[in-house]
């Protein structure tokens, strides 16, 4: 199985294609855009950017940024851009994280099976949020 084997193996240009499943809502979510890691104080800068829809409303431009880092112990360590940390996880071919946001769990499944392909599946719940996410990401043609 061909897996990632460091922060360097995300450096690049990445299409993203997400659905997002609300549990209390019948219309569902899709981003489609692009996510671009590029080398950046011992890092990688992520900056994420394309079309968000919400049911049948109007696209609107959505975009976020994270800081990448090495973990230290061979996995990898994200930050929100203002430096706040958000998660860690390992890099094998499935890892598990959680980000502790009270009063709602974030608990995100990597799955790097198909690498170069990737998968990251939000599990968001909680008395403010209940939602899951899963996003795609694949290098371009």
């Amino acid at each position: 199985m061909n897996l990632p084997q460091d922060l360097s193996d995300f450096e690049g240009v990445w299409r993203i294609h997400r659905e997002i499943d609300f549990a209390e809502r019948s219309l569902p979510g899709r981003f489609v855009g692009e996510a671009r890691l590029v080398p950046h104080d011992g890092g990688l800068h992520y900056s994420e950017t394309g079309e968000l829809t919400l049911g049948t409303a109007p696209p609107m431009r959505a975009e976020r940024q994270y800081l990448w880092r090495p973990d230290g112990v061979g996995g990898i360590a994200l930050f929100f851009d203002d430096g706040r940390p958000f998660h860690a996880f390992a890099l094998g071919p499935a890892p598990e994280a959680d980000h502790d946001c009270p009063p709602d769990t974030y608990r995100v499944a990597y799955g790097f099976a198909d690498w170069p392909a990737w998968t990251a599946t939000w599990r968001v719940s909680g008395p403010r949020k209940d939602y899951t996410m899963v996003s795609l990401y694949t290098r371009p043609a």
